[in-house]
């Protein structure tokens, strides 16, 4: 009895959606009070990744994007100089916590995007997709680049 009741939680709990595959280095998940959703990443760790980030690609897939990780926390700025397709940029903070969405950067644009003054990571995503999963400032990231801090949704 006490073992079909543990099986029936297990299921339940992940036909709620409350389980999410344990974390992984080309994944983040997004859980609001709305939604939760996850995409496939490509990570911009070094300075030269995160300076070529999504230039010069002409697509990208629905449900991908790029992770870009600024240790220590800092001042970012983006801008869309050699980039292609029309993004939404999300911005959080070292808990893993959205504190800016901006939707439909232009490509080509060179108009700096500012996400604020202790900006850990970036999540670059297809323009429109933000809006459409409910992503907005309050919003919580979980990821391996995380683990390390004070994490809302560590792994």
């Amino acid at each position: 009895m006490l073992k079909s009741l543990a099986v029936l939680a297990g299921l339940t709990t992940l036909w709620t959606g409350e389980v999410l595959a344990a974390c992984q280095n080309d994944r983040v998940n997004l859980r609001n009070d709305k939604t939760q959703i996850n995409f496939n990443v490509e990570l911009a760790i070094s300075r030269q990744e995160r300076a070529r980030g999504l230039m010069f690609r002409e697509s990208m897939p629905k449900r991908s994007g790029m992770l870009f990780v600024f240790d220590p926390p800092q001042r970012t700025a983006f801008w869309m100089k050699n980039t292609l397709i029309p993004l939404d940029i999300i911005f959080l903070d070292r808990t893993g916590t959205v504190v800016h969405v901006h939707e439909n950067a232009i490509p080509e644009d060179e108009t700096l995007i500012e996400g604020g003054d202790s900006v850990f990571a970036v999540l670059e995503i297809n323009a429109g997709l933000a809006s459409r999963y409910l992503i907005t400032p309050g919003t919580q990231m979980q990821h391996e680049i995380f683990s390390q801090g004070p994490a809302i949704w560590p792994c």
